[in-house]
């Protein structure tokens, strides 16, 4: 099958997995535009991202002199710590030794090279050869960096089997409105009947999935209603970065009286961990079942499910396979990149907007 719909790019999959490390400087060793968007997402998030900016005689001659120009230069002017050189399709094609160059700079600070490009495939691809780099550099233990991989690798069975890589074509919707899905919920705990919310997130995602907590417990609360939350925010697993969001969001719903009822994986650990989450899911004996983030993950999910995603394509391939009650959080990715708190969803808004009619 031919996917011919846009899909994630393995150079900017890798980008990400470098912010995940925390590392202070991304160079892209590259056209001064690729990754434009990413680079400015990342930097929003504390990780200054800096380019060659290669040109027509770069493209001829070679641009490793202007790669070991752009280190020299970002180690003065910024004194990192760790920096990481990434590679483009333009520098894979004209053959640039990335490492070679790395070593004639001759820094002081940790510097490693990321050998990968936009025609790997696979955007999980690029995320891989980051780790690989990452481990051989001393920044992460070979123990996480397997662990990881082998995510990256669930994570790209899981879209070729039930999400957007697993179709040829998706037209990008902004679904449904919520109202009906919030009535559904409101009404389902005002009756008394068992509701389940279920939280798999994909890394900083949370912020803003994990407001739906803060909104179905004021129904609970309202109405004494019986309601069980599920998530993957354990705080003790993933790299650095993904650490600090399970800790942020956790302890923010702590303090704002939402217990989770049963905390399965990591942020990190979206592709591997729908098994367990049904498992508790079905333990609780629910009525209504609601998955928000990454719901395909969820194995057999019922027709009566409510989903809410952030992907537009994504929630194309929900209402076409028969998932009626499923609605978009859409652009929620722009608005959690550099927020330490939880964001409004606008499904959670209008629940408390309803439950405010109740009386």
């Amino acid at each position: 099958m031919r996917i011919i719909h846009p899909r994630p790019n393995p150079i900017v999959a890798a980008m990400y997995t470098l912010r995940d490390m925390n590392v202070d400087i991304i160079i892209i060793h590259g056209p001064a535009g690729c990754c434009f968007m990413a680079s400015r997402s990342i930097e929003e998030a504390g990780v200054r991202v800096l380019t060659t900016g290669f040109t027509d005689n770069d493209l001829v001659f070679g641009a490793s002199e202007g790669l070991v120009e752009t280190l020299k230069i970002a180690e003065k002017k910024f004194s990192p710590n760790t920096i990481a050189v990434i590679g483009t399709c333009a520098s894979m094609i004209i053959g640039e030794d990335l490492k070679a160059a790395v070593k004639r700079a001759g820094l002081k600070c940790n510097v490693f090279s990321v050998d990968c490009h936009g025609c790997m495939g696979d955007n999980t691809s690029g995320a891989i050869k980051a780790l690989e780099s990452a481990r051989d550099a001393g920044i992460i233990t070979k123990d996480e960096a397997d662990r990881q991989i082998n995510i990256m690798n669930a994570a790209t069975e899981l879209e070729k089997k039930c999400g957007m890589a697993g179709k040829d074509y998706l037209s990008p919707t902004r679904g449904p409105t919520k109202f009906r899905v919030a009535k559904t919920i409101i009404r389902a705990i005002k009756d008394n009947k068992k509701v389940v919310v279920a939280v798999i997130a994909k890394k900083e995602l949370i912020y803003r999935f994990a407001d739906i907590f803060l909104a179905v417990n004021e129904v609970k609360n309202k109405f004494n209603g019986t309601t069980y939350f599920i998530a993957n925010i354990d705080k003790n697993i993933g790299l650095p970065r993904i650490r600090r969001y399970a800790d942020d969001v956790f302890n923010e719903l702590s303090s704002k009286g939402v217990k989770i009822d049963s905390v399965i994986g990591g942020l990190d650990e979206y592709p591997v961990i729908g098994e367990k989450i049904k498992i508790d899911a079905d333990a609780f004996g629910y009525d209504l079942l609601v998955v928000v983030g990454i719901a395909h993950a969820y194995p057999n999910l019922p027709k009566s499910a409510i989903l809410i995603t952030d992907q537009p394509r994504q929630l194309t391939n929900y209402l076409k396979t028969g998932y009626e009650n499923s609605v978009g959080e859409i652009s929620s990715h722009s608005m959690v990149m550099s927020t330490r708190t939880i964001v409004p969803m606008e499904t959670a808004d209008i629940i408390r907007e309803m439950l405010g009619d109740y009386q």
